[in-house]
């Protein structure tokens, strides 16, 4: 008898929170407490007066454990709105990342003409190095990172996912 395992599934969720001390860790915490992972969480406040915050987490679960999450988190006093913008369907996700490469010559080179296909921005230039700026989906960003490792990758900084659903309503 073949016991069958249902497949993780990667899901983006937005929250909607007050804007107070102690909100991240609280929802971090929750995380933490049930062993789920964080693969990326943004924040930042989103209104004029700073009072509420979108916080952007991607996470990877089966489906009972994404519906899980959501439960909980739509628990805690501060949340707001808890959306899927995974289950909800057409979203835009973006990812910011700064790529420091080193070399020279051919390396040189080579990393500014990739930096020319990824639409990768330099953002700082010495003789031996450059700095990038890449923006895209992560998929965009972890290919454009993997060409730089055969150019001379120093380091990366990632800024993590935001996303936001599409259409002319806020969800």
């Amino acid at each position: 008898m073949h016991i069958h395992e249902e497949a993780k599934e990667r899901h983006t969720l937005s929250v909607v929170v007050d804007n107070e001390p102690g909100i991240l860790a609280r929802i971090a915490g929750l995380f933490t407490a049930r062993g789920y992972n964080i693969e990326s969480l943004t924040v930042a406040d989103v209104t004029e007066d700073e009072s509420i915050s979108r916080i952007t987490i991607v996470t990877s679960g089966v489906p009972a454990t994404i519906e899980q999450i959501i439960a909980q988190l739509d628990r805690l006093v501060p949340v707001h709105k808890v959306l899927d913008l995974t289950a909800l369907g057409p979203h835009v996700e973006r990812e910011l990342a700064l790529v420091k490469v080193a070399g020279v010559g051919d390396h040189r080179i080579e990393a500014l003409r990739l930096a020319d296909v990824y639409r990768a921005r330099v953002v700082d230039a010495t003789t031996g190095s450059f700095v990038f700026e890449v923006t895209g989906g992560s998929d965009k960003i972890d290919t454009f990172v993997t060409l730089m490792r055969e150019v001379g990758l120093v380091e990366v900084a990632r800024t993590g996912v935001v996303a936001i659903a599409r259409g002319r309503e806020a969800v």
